[in-house]
């Protein structure tokens, strides 16, 4: 396991070298702040897609100067690396990408395009109505619009085509990876699962990502992550569901561990929801709009798929409990949070345990307190 993180922290460092001679020689790169916008749009246009950096706490009293305090960490954090300029993500970032998942996001959209131009998707907020296709195909249109005419590249529908078939097997590792936690003990623990998948979804090549991940499961198949220890299937495994957690914001994560359990799964679009695949058959553009449409992000109104979700993933990683998180102000995940522990009591005879924090350390203990309850209780 030590040999396998070291290896990522080297391909990471080396991730930044390749980005800086890709833009030397004048490739585009796109910053991304949200699973719904399709990255295969600028890998077709040869583009690099960078997913921007949100997760960490360091960044947010510089974002307060112009945010209000009581907003959801995330946008804070996202917008304070931009005007701190401590995030090479969105340096390198020619254009970004946003979308309007939430209230908070799309207003901070407009102040962050005082700093780089940031183009805003109009994302449907149902998925039902055929109106809602229609009108997410058509921003999926204006966004290959934008692109092309940043990269001076015509995006044709073979272009596309190899795009899709790319994101695919990503994602499809992707699962490979995380399945792994499907076996009990758990070879993976939440935090390793975690640094992993940040890691790897930073990567500018695709290729190299996917060859990685191979690895991280071979070498799992092989034994290498045996767990050891006090590390055994006593451990009470624990699916998170909520809002996106990432190295940085994970402090939930940990004290589970600290307090005993694993975290084996993860639902939110850190971890799950990436999970699906894109017909390679039908017109890509079509095809793009139907997938990333149907994503269950609690901004959905209703949001049916993530029960579904929930459900096949509770069942599949034999989960002991559902810790639900949610940021502070994130209003959407929030009052979602009653329907799920209303699901998961009726569905599994155990309640889900809802938290909502910020990114800063003040509370852990009283998120401590919680967590060891709610394992007790289990």
């Amino acid at each position: 396991m030590t040999s396998l993180i070291n290896s990522l922290q080297q391909i990471a460092e080396e991730n930044l070298l390749e980005l800086e001679q890709a833009k030397a020689e004048g490739r585009s790169a796109i910053g991304f702040y949200c699973l719904y916008s399709p990255m295969e749009i600028a890998l077709a246009a040869g583009a690099i897609p960078l997913p921007l950096c949100g997760t960490r706490n360091e960044p947010v009293a510089a974002a307060e100067e112009f945010l209000p305090r009581n907003l959801c960490p995330l946008i804070k954090s996202s917008f304070g690396f931009a005007v701190s300029d401590t995030c090479p993500f969105f340096r390198y970032s020619d254009i970004i990408i946003g979308d309007t998942t939430c209230d908070g996001k799309k207003k901070m959209f407009e102040l962050l395009n005082r700093y780089k131009p940031t183009y805003v998707l109009q994302l449907p907020q149902n998925q039902d109505d055929p109106r809602a296709l229609a009108l997410w195909r058509s921003e999926l249109e204006r966004f290959k619009a934008i692109v092309e005419k940043q990269t001076g590249t015509e995006i044709t529908d073979e272009r596309l085509r190899r795009a899709i078939r790319l994101m695919n097997r990503l994602r499809a590792m992707r699962k490979a990876v995380m399945d792994l936690n499907k076996k009990q003990p758990a070879p993976l623990s939440g935090s390793v699962l975690l640094e992993l998948l940040t890691k790897i979804g930073f990567l500018a090549d695709k290729e190299k990502a996917i060859n990685l991940m191979e690895r991280v499961v071979a070498e799992a198949c092989a034994g290498a992550f045996s767990v050891s220890g006090g590390q055994d299937r006593k451990r009470r495994r624990i699916l998170l569901t909520g809002v996106p957690v990432g190295v940085g914001s994970d402090k939930v994560v940990k004290i589970v561990e600290q307090s005993g359990a694993d975290v084996v799964a993860f639902e939110n679009c850190s971890g799950y929801k990436k999970i699906f695949s894109i017909s390679e058959d039908k017109d890509p553009l079509d095809a793009l709009a139907e997938q990333y449409l149907a994503i269950p992000c609690s901004v959905m109104s209703p949001n049916p798929g993530r029960f579904t979700l929930l459900e096949e993933m509770i069942r599949e990683f034999q989960v002991d409990g559902v810790i639900d998180l949610t940021w502070q102000a994130c209003h959407t995940y929030n009052i979602e949070a009653f329907l799920v522990n209303e699901f998961v009591t009726q569905t599994f005879n155990f309640p889900a345990l809802h938290l909502e924090t910020d990114y800063a350390e003040s509370d852990t203990e009283q998120l401590r307190v919680r967590i060891e309850a709610y394992l007790e209780m289990l």
